[in-house]
């Protein structure tokens, strides 16, 4: 019995030294590109974009096998920002800036069936199996996920409500002259 754990111990060291080898040696480095819109996007993994995270959407970017308009949480700026740094031109005027919206739960229809937790990219969904659940605003990014598997539509989209801690100045529009 004892020499078969001694075994299996060590034949799990030796396997998990070499893995440690193996990430440290055989790594592939991203490009410095790569990383720099990795670090521009919101890092929320919310998939809106398509790709299964913002690692994969700034590899898409740079391969140019994506629009600059694919992140719907970063809107303009971000789209913007990602055109300088590429140097690509593009029209922005038919993007909309989108409005900050988050999950909100009708606690009279909810039946507590948690398909809403698997699909929710940020884990901004609280509660347990047959209860309740309720949506924590702050890690919500609003990507709708949990909206569309929701089988008794309890859950809906709703607009982050005005206070003093969400409420920004506007950006000033610009003047259009007459020429």
């Amino acid at each position: 019995m004892t020499n078969a754990v001694v075994s299996l111990a060590l034949l799990g060291l030796s396997l998990g030294i070499m893995l440690g080898f193996a990430a440290k040696y055989l790594k592939v480095e991203a490009g410095a590109l790569v990383q720099e819109i990795i670090a521009m996007m919101p890092g929320s993994q919310c998939g809106q974009c398509g790709f299964a995270g913002c690692n994969g959407a700034a590899e898409a970017l740079v391969n140019s096998q994506a629009p600059i308009t694919l992140c719907p949480p970063g809107g303009r700026v971000l789209a913007q920002a990602l055109a300088d740094k590429l140097g690509i031109s593009t029209d922005l005027s038919g993007m909309e800036d989108q409005v900050l919206k988050v999950a909100f739960v009708n606690e009279n229809l909810c039946i507590g069936c948690t398909k809403c937790f698997k699909r929710c990219p940020t884990d901004a969904l609280v509660g347990a199996n047959r209860q309740i659940h309720v949506v924590i605003k702050d890690a919500c990014t609003g990507c709708g996920k949990c909206v569309e598997v929701c089988p008794t539509e309890s859950l809906s989209l709703r607009n982050v409500p005005v206070t003093l801690e969400t409420w920004h100045w506007p950006k000033p529009q610009p003047l259009l002259l007459a020429s």
